[in-house]
């Protein structure tokens, strides 16, 4: 099988997970991957993640051009913004999932970083999160905004929409943003009784020990 194939079938097959363990229903969500040649295997547009064909899969040459399989998803232009400004991104996946999209509703969030420090797994996986206003879905503004970061962040939640998440393949992006939505869980779990969180000098110890990104 070629690499090519073998990533088709791994998309597929990530997808499916997700959706039949709840992160996003119905037709929602979008996920893509880039191809050893420099191209883009995409989620069609209106597609479920649970029944994704490894052989209608979007595909997109190095120049942007979509050369075969279905029409992808109209949220291309949040992808793009991904791959356009952080070097290290080999995949991108949106979902609906519910914690987080309920997280992002609740008053006096911080803007620059959505997740409260619960857990070390969200911090070493992802960073800050950014919460970004909403959009309607499709808007090439989302990606506006992402441009926006600099490429400064590998995630970022669309307020009453659900978070996007950048990584280096598609195993590490699915892992990254199925964490997200865990400490969102997590947060709205214990909002209200006054969690102990990691404090600043753990979570400073974490961003050191692990390399990880953190835009102060």
């Amino acid at each position: 099988m070629s690499a090519e194939a073998t990533l088709r079938e791994l998309i597929c097959l990530l997808a499916k997970s997700l959706f039949d363990r709840g992160l996003t229903g119905g037709s929602t969500g979008n996920i893509s991957a880039r191809t050893e040649d420099g191209g883009l295997l995409v989620s069609p547009t209106g597609t479920s993640f649970g029944r994704l064909d490894p052989g209608r899969l979007s595909r997109f040459d190095a120049a942007g051009q979509l050369t075969g399989g279905d029409p992808p998803t109209k949220e291309m232009p949040l992808h793009s913004a991904f791959y356009d400004t952080r070097s290290t991104a080999g995949a991108v996946v949106h979902l609906h999932s519910c914690h987080s999209v309920a997280l992002s509703m609740m008053p006096d969030l911080d803007a620059d970083n959505f997740l409260p420090p619960l857990t070390p797994y969200a911090i070493m996986k992802l960073g800050k999160v950014k919460l970004l206003p909403f959009f309607l879905p499709g808007d090439p503004a989302m990606g506006d905004a992402v441009r926006g970061l600099a490429g400064k962040r590998s995630a970022v939640m669309l307020a009453n929409h659900g978070p996007v998440v950048a990584a280096r393949d598609v195993e590490a992006a699915c892992n990254a943003i199925e964490e997200l939505e865990d400490t969102a869980r997590l947060a709205l779990l214990t909002r209200g009784h006054a969690p102990r969180a990691l404090d600043a000098d753990q979570v400073r110890a974490l961003v050191t020990k692990f390399d990880v990104e953190w835009d102060e």
